[in-house]
């Protein structure tokens, strides 16, 4: 018995990646985004579409499933119109392919579903108009906010994950790791080469860091493992942080600790000056390729062409949009174990 899926919102294939590793056959990937086509599929054994779900019908959908036993939707919908950092702001086109994943589930009546998003999105009637369109149709359904670090990811990541089956009921397995065997920065990042602001690795073109105007260079200097911009002495403070305002951001210009986790890695995670990314002992912010492997990337995983000329933005937005890979192992792992426990050998 096989499970085949198709990932919405596939990005470059982080869940993708992940599930293929646990044992299923994705088969299938459509995004908007035609810049994750060679990393989708130069690392995955699936097929990139360039294409809106909002334009996706049901035909061509179940055209990817005449092989299947068990059919599995997956997605992560874009997650920034719930997050922390977009609420008050006019809401835009992204907010209704919820919808449209949820139109496409309705339509296709899999036996499985899986989609994570930011923990923000349980706030919305959105959010609970899906789950309960899901239940009406006989689904049983789990969803729960998942701390990453649990799992074996070394990022304060919180996402929130959602399982749904036709089978009977289904939850996400337990966690993996406890508190004091949780991965830190240098068991993820700490082998690999030295880099320079502005420098990109000979043998890896994602080994690649952001530069630094002088006076961030002189910032980084001056800043500790896990400190804050109040290390500084005072004629490197910015003027942000000498306002009331900004005297409670002490994560921005941080450097990352070795023996800690992560941030949560963003899309801006190359710019010093966005959250706590300076490398905990070089003078820079975190590489490509370091986000990458903090979001559970594998370091052979390919962004790019060989050549190395690519928009350093438009590859760390590829990176901090994708679901890390280990997340989704552990959502794949917890199907394949669902269906077998319900009597079926996937």
């Amino acid at each position: 018995m096989s499970i085949v899926a198709v990932d919405l919102f596939c990005g470059v294939g982080g869940l993708t990646h992940g599930l293929q590793q646990s044992g299923i056959n994705v088969v299938a990937g459509y995004d908007i985004d035609e810049n994750c086509c060679l990393p989708y599929e130069e690392n995955n054994n699936a097929e990139f579409i360039n294409k809106s779900i909002a334009e996706l019908n049901i035909d061509q959908l179940r055209s990817h499933f005449k092989a299947s036993d068990i059919k599995l939707l997956a997605g992560c919908a874009p997650c920034q119109p719930f997050s922390n950092y977009t609420q008050g702001r006019p809401r835009d086109e992204r907010w209704g392919l919820l919808s449209h994943f949820s139109r496409l589930a309705s339509e296709l009546m899999p036996d499985l579903i899986t989609m994570e998003n930011v923990p923000e999105l349980i706030k919305h009637d959105i959010f609970h108009e899906f789950i309960m369109t899901l239940t009406e149709q006989g689904y049983s359904v789990w969803y729960e906010v998942v701390y990453c670090p649990d799992y074996g990811i070394a990022q304060k990541r919180k996402r929130l994950v959602i399982l749904a089956s036709r089978l009977g009921p289904i939850s996400l397995i337990p966690a993996t790791h406890k508190v004091d065997e949780y991965l830190t920065i240098k068991d993820v990042i700490g082998f690999l080469p030295e880099l320079a602001c502005g420098e990109v690795n000979g043998s890896d073109v994602l080994h690649r860091a952001a530069g630094l105007s002088e006076i961030n260079l002189k910032r980084i200097k001056a800043s500790k493992q896990g400190g804050t911009w109040k290390d500084w002495p005072e004629e490197l403070l910015a003027n942000c942080h000498k306002k009331s305002t900004g005297k409670k951001y002490t994560s921005v210009y941080g450097r990352m600790h070795w023996n800690e986790l992560s941030p949560t890695v963003t899309t801006q995670f190359y710019n010093y000056g966005s959250g706590r990314y300076g490398h905990p002992t070089q003078q820079r912010a975190i590489s490509l390729r370091e986000a990458a492997m903090i979001q559970s990337f594998p370091e052979s995983y390919k962004f790019t062409k060989e050549t190395g000329i690519y928009s350093i933005t438009s590859v760390a937005r590829m990176i901090g949009n994708a679901v890390p890979v280990r997340l989704a192992k552990v959502i794949g792992d917890t199907l394949i174990a669902h269906v077998k426990a319900h009597g079926v050998e996937a």
